[in-house]
């Protein structure tokens, strides 16, 4: 846990993230000092970055250089420091004028989406677009070898789809008849994104009743990809900005990992499993993003949902740390929130 910071330190420590949130540059002690803001001698001032850099706020890149923020850091200022502003008239007219309903088609409207925020955020923008979600009759785990299960989903509407997953060759047949007999008592009439939330709250209540192996399988089976199909894709808009202001080859290395990511499916699957219980925009700073763990890299998310209230998809951007939280925030919140209006519609 984190200790608190007295007044002196938090001047400082804000001096030094707002800096690096305009510049992306370290902070040394005579820019504090020459910035007005701070009124203590470049010793002490000094004195207080070398604590901070001790408590884990703050790291110096190089012995000579001013500070940065660490990931820790940042998060600490997101969640006690951060000011966040509201979209314009304008902006929000210009998001609204972007994202035309009309005769447009779903994938239209995702790229619509994914452009309008690239356009006024400057920011590459990421959205979550899956294949319609139908309701469920029956979930089934059926063994196929010793380490290979095949879940068998069983719409309301007769049709049927295969997703294939990785067993332990020591479990038992029993726990994927108990897995399945636990399922199919709560899934009926509802879609897989339904299931997963439900089922998360669901699990939480009956958790005495529950062996921990059932849990795990049920988790595992529901997250498995679609056999022979999509289960959706990803729009990415701006990906140019990633590669302006590279610091180093490292950061190239990075890049080109993120874009082979965003192509896997299974990225899709982790991004709606990351916002499936946020009620609104999430903020994950370095390793904290369990899509794409990397010190030094942020990603500001937002699901929207369907007329039943299901997360049917999620919308935001990606870079380095170095980004306007402020103000991409409010415009990640309110595009969702016209994505949701639009798919009412449609």
């Amino acid at each position: 846990m984190l200790p608190d910071l007295n007044d002196r330190q938090l001047d400082i420590f804000r001096f030094v993230v707002d800096n690096y949130l305009q510049t992306g540059s370290a902070v040394g002690s005579r820019t504090i000092s020459d910035g007005g803001k701070v009124s203590l001698s470049p010793a002490s001032i000094r004195a207080v970055l070398a604590d901070l850099e001790n408590e884990g706020f703050l790291y110096a890149p190089h012995t000579s250089a001013g500070r940065m923020p660490t990931d820790i850091g940042l998060r600490y200022y997101i969640d006690g420091l951060l000011e966040i502003g509201n979209l314009t008239k304008e902006e929000q007219k210009s998001l609204e004028e972007a994202c035309k309903q009309d005769e447009t088609s779903y994938r239209e409207l995702y790229e619509q989406a994914g452009t309008a925020l690239y356009g006024l955020s400057q920011t590459t923008s990421l959205v979550v677009a899956p294949t319609k979600d139908k309701p469920l009759k029956q979930i089934q785990f059926v063994r196929l070898e010793a380490d290979k299960a095949l879940v068998v989903l069983v719409h309301q509407d007769g049709s049927v789809s295969n997703r294939l997953m990785s067993l332990s060759p020591d479990l038992p047949d029993s726990a994927l008849m108990r897995a399945s007999n636990f399922l199919n008592e709560h899934v009926r009439g509802k879609t897989l994104s339904g299931v997963k939330t439900y089922l998360a709250a669901e699990i939480q209540k009956h958790k005495h009743s529950i062996d921990r192996l059932t849990q795990s399988l049920i988790d595992a089976g529901l997250a498995a990809p679609a056999s022979g199909s999509k289960s959706g894709f990803i729009v990415v808009r701006g990906q140019s900005t990633l590669l302006n202001n590279l610091e180093n080859s490292t950061r190239l290395e990075e890049v080109s990992d993120l874009f082979a990511m965003l192509e896997e499916q299974e990225t899709i699957s982790k991004l709606l499993d990351t916002t499936r219980d946020a009620d609104g925009v999430q903020i994950f700073v370095g390793t904290e993003n369990k899509v794409f763990a990397r010190s030094g890299w942020s990603m500001i998310l937002s699901p929207y949902k369907s007329n039943d209230g299901n997360i049917v998809g999620a919308l935001g951007v990606i870079g380095p740390t170095r980004l306007n939280y402020g103000r991409i925030i409010p415009m990640v919140d309110y595009t969702a929130r016209i994505m949701e209006k639009l798919l009412r519609h449609k």
